[in-house]
Order: structure tokens, then sequence, then C-alpha cells
């Protein structure tokens, strides 16, 4: 194998573990920064939410927990429109560093056993991607790096990437909303009742109280 091609692959597993190590370090904003964020930027913030999440998605981050978020932050249309253009970025992007830094090294390293992965995929490279997309236990990191490993053509990818993504992408984001209008819907219904049931109970236990204090003075 090639000096160039081992550099090609030495930068790709560079990439991926420098990513990683900043996925788990990084501080990321909270909820409420983002919305602030969000609602004072206008539609500069949803297109650098898109590239970000894109970004994001080429570490090991799992892309269920950014769906489930983005439908706590945005809301199910906002987030669902910003996990699915962002999922499908990012799935591009890391099949494409990995397609052109460590496709001559896997066909070198991997020989004959990797020919036999290229002919499944050549013939039946949408539905391999496709059920891998629609697996929940199918890490998207993985399967997105490793089918630019393999000879898949990029539009069959793509293409099963983008129909694949949207079924669990709608359930994950709709749970994130439902979190967040849950949340709202008891910060403003539940509350304040709740503050009138603990002060009521706390009122009741001082009258208790006073009431035991006064029966066991000594009578004047």
């Amino acid at each position: 194998m090639t000096t160039t091609a081992w550099l090609r692959a030495a930068l790709l597993v560079l990439l991926v573990t420098g990513g990683a190590f900043a996925a788990w370090t990084v501080d990321l904003p909270s909820v409420a920064e983002v919305r602030t964020w969000v609602d004072g930027a206008g539609g500069v913030a949803w297109v650098a939410l898109v590239l970000g999440l894109a970004l994001i998605l080429l570490t090991p981050i799992p892309r269920t927990a950014t769906s489930v978020l983005l439908g706590v932050v945005a809301g199910f249309g906002p987030g669902l429109g910003v996990a699915l253009a962002g999922g499908l970025l990012g799935a591009l992007a890391a099949f494409a560093l990995s397609r052109t830094l460590g496709r001559v090294a896997a066909t070198r390293l991997a020989g004959s056993r990797l020919s036999r992965v290229d002919q499944f995929v050549v013939e039946r490279g949408f539905t391999g991607v496709l059920v891998g997309r629609l697996l929940p236990v199918v890490p998207f990191v993985v399967l997105s790096y490793g089918a630019g490993l393999t000879a898949i053509r990029p539009a069959p990818y793509a293409l099963a990437t983008a129909v694949g993504l949207v079924p669990g992408t709608v359930v994950q984001v709709g749970i994130g909303a439902s979190v967040g209008a849950l949340a709202s819907w008891a910060t403003v219904f539940t509350l304040g009742p709740l503050t009138v049931v603990v002060l009521a109970w706390l009122g009741a236990l001082a009258w208790r109280r006073r009431q035991t204090g006064a029966d066991t003075l000594p009578a004047g």
C-alpha cells in the first residue's frame, strides 16, 4: 500500500478520534440559551443549526439524542426539518470523508472480504443502507463511515439515507416536542396549584404544632 493511502487513512482516524474527543469534552449550551439565540438570529440560526448538527453527527454522539433535543428546542415542525437536513448532510459528509481518505486503505487491508461486500452493495446497496437506517440498533456514524469504505454508489446511498431517516426522526423529534409541551403545560397549570397545596400543608402543620404546644402548657 502506498504512503499516500496510509496518510489518508491515518488522517481519517485522526479526524474521527478528534471529533469524538471534542464531542465528549466541549461544553454545549443549554436549551434556554439555544432557544434565545435561535429567536434572535432568525434564518441564519436555522442554517447554523443544520450545519452544526451535521458536524456533530460526524462524531459518535447518538443521532437519537440530537433529534429529541431539537424537538425540545425548536418544536416539531422546525425541529424535524433541521434534524432531517442535518442528518442527511452529516451522513453525506461522513461518507465523502471515508470514501476519499479510507477506501484505498480498506481495499488493501481487507482484500477479498471487502470484495464480497462490494459485490453485495453494488447490487443491493440501496436496500442495505435503507435497512441500516431504519434499524435503531445500527449506529448512525458507523453506517455513514462504513458505507464510504465500500463500493456503494453515492446516489443510492444518499437516497436510502434520506428515506430511511424519516420514520425514526419523526418519532424522536415528536418525543422531544411533546416533552417541551408537557413541561410548559406543567409550569402553567400545575405549578400554581402545587404551590397552594404545599403552602396549605405547611400552614396546617404549623397550626397543629402550635395547638400541641398550647395543650402542653401548665394551667395557670
